[in-house]
C-alpha cells in the first residue's frame, strides 16, 4: 500500500483512513477523551434501557421512544468508535471497501433514525400537554410500535442511496480517507467522476429529511407553547414547561452539530481539515453520550428510580458486610468464652 497515492483503480478493495491528518502524533492522547466518552455511552444509554425495563411505573410511549433512542445512540457510535479507537491505539487505518460502505450506511441510517425518534418524542409531549385526558387512547402500545417501524423504515430508506452511489463511482485517484470513518462527503471527493449527484442527494436528506423533521418539532412546540401560556398559574406553567425541557435539551444537542458538519463539509473549504474532521465526530459521539446524562439528571422518574436502585443495593452491601462482621465478633467471642479445644 507505499504506493496507493499513485495506483489506478476502478474500485479499491481497501480503503485507508488517516485518522485526524496532521495530528497523527498525538492521536493517542485524543483518543483518552474520545475513549471516555464512548465508555459513557455504553454504561449511560443501557443503564437507562435497564431502569425501563425493570420499573412497570415507566412503561408509557415517554420511555418507550427514550428506549428507541438509547439504542439508536448505541449503534450510531458503535458504528465508528471501534474502529476510530483501533486507528489510535494500533495504527490500524486499513478497512474493507464493503466494510466501508456498511458503515457509511449504519451513520447515515441511524442518524435519520434519531432525528424521527425526536419527532416523535414531540409528539408525544404534544399530546401529553395539549390533550392530557386523550394521551392513553391516542398513544397505545400499537400506535407506538407503528411510529417506531415508520421511523426505522423511513431512516433505512433515506440512507440507502448512500452506499450505491459511492460503490457506483470509478476511484482512480487514491484510497486514503482523510477521516477516522467513512464518512460520505470524504470518500466520494476520492472519486474521478463528476460527484454531483452524491452531493445533491446528502443535501436533499439535509433538507427534506432533517430540515421537515424541524419543522414539526418546532410546529408541535408552539402548539404546546399556546397550551402552557394558557394555564392559569405560573407554577403549573414552569411545571409543564420542566417535562419538556430534557426533550428540547437533547434536540439542541444533536441537530445543532448535525446541522453544522453537514454544511461545513460541503461549504467550509477553508476551514483545517482536522476541524472537519472533529465536528464530524462531535456529532456521532456528543450527543449519544449526553443524552442519557440529560434524561437521567432533568427526569424525576429517571432520576429517583437510580438513585433508589444505587441506594437500595448500597444498603444490601452494608448489610451483608455488617452480618459478616457480627458473626465474626461472635465466633471469637465464642472461641474466648469456651477456650481452646483440648
Amino acid at each position: 500500500m507505499s504506493n496507493s497515492n499513485s495506483t489506478k483503480f476502478t474500485n479499491p478493495s481497501t480503503f485507508i483512513l488517516l485518522g485526524i491528518p496532521g495530528l497523527e502524533v498525538a492521536h493517542v492522547w485524543i483518543s483518552i477523551p474520545f475513549c471516555a466518552m464512548y465508555i459513557t455511552v455504553i454504561l449511560g444509554n443501557f443503564t437507562v434501557l435497564f431502569i425501563v425495563k425493570r420499573e412497570l411505573s415507566l412503561h408509557e410511549p415517554m420511555y418507550y421512544f427514550l428506549c428507541m433512542l438509547a439504542v439508536t445512540d448505541l449503534v450510531l457510535s458503535t458504528s465508528t468508535m471501534p474502529k476510530m479507537l483501533s486507528i489510535f491505539w494500533f495504527n490500524s487505518r486499513e478497512i474493507d471497501f464493503s466494510a466501508c460502505l456498511t458503515q457509511l450506511y449504519f451513520i447515515h441510517c441511524f442518524s435519520a433514525i434519531e432525528s424521527g425518534i425526536f419527532v416523535a418524542m414531540a409528539v408525544d409531549r404534544h399530546v401529553a400537554i395539549c390533550y392530557p385526558l386523550r394521551h392513553s387512547t391516542i398513544l397505545t402500545n400499537r400506535m407506538v410500535v407503528k411510529i417506531g417501524l415508520a421511523v426505522v423504515l423511513r431512516g433505512s430508506t433515506l440512507a440507502l442511496p448512500y452506499p450505491f452511489l459511492v460503490r457506483r463511482w470509478p476511484y482512480c485517484r487514491t484510497n486514503i480517507i482523510p477521516h477516522t470513518h467513512c464518512e460520505h462527503m470524504a470518500v466520494v471527493k476520492l472519486a474521478c467522476a463528476d460527484i454531483h449527484i452524491s452531493s445533491y442527494y446528502g443535501l436533499f436528506v439535509l433538507l427534506c429529511g432533517i430540515g421537515l423533521d424541524v419543522f414539526f418539532i418546532a410546529l408541535s412546540y408552539t402548539q404546546i407553547l399556546k397550551a402552557i401560556f394558557s394555564l392559569p398559574t405560573k407554577d403549573t406553567r414552569l411545571k409543564t414547561f420542566g417535562t419538556c425541557g430534557s426533550h428540547l435539551c437533547v434536540i439542541l444537542a444533536f441537530y445543532i452539530p448535525t446541522l453544522f458538519s453537514s454544511l461545513t463539509s460541503r461549504f467550509g473549504h477553508n476551514l483545517p481539515l482536522h476541524f472537519h474532521v472533529f465536528i464530524g465526530n462531535v456529532y456521532l459521539l456528543v450527543p449519544p453520550m449526553l443524552n442519557p446524562i440529560i434524561y437521567g439528571v432533568r427526569t424525576k422518574q429517571i432520576r429517583d428510580r437510580l438513585l433508589q436502585l444505587l441506594t437500595h443495593k448500597g444498603t444490601k452491601v452494608f448489610c451483608w458486610c455488617s452480618r459478616s462482621e457480627n458473626k465474626l465478633h461472635a465466633d471469637r467471642a465464642g472461641h474466648m468464652v469456651l477456650g481452646p479445644l483440648p
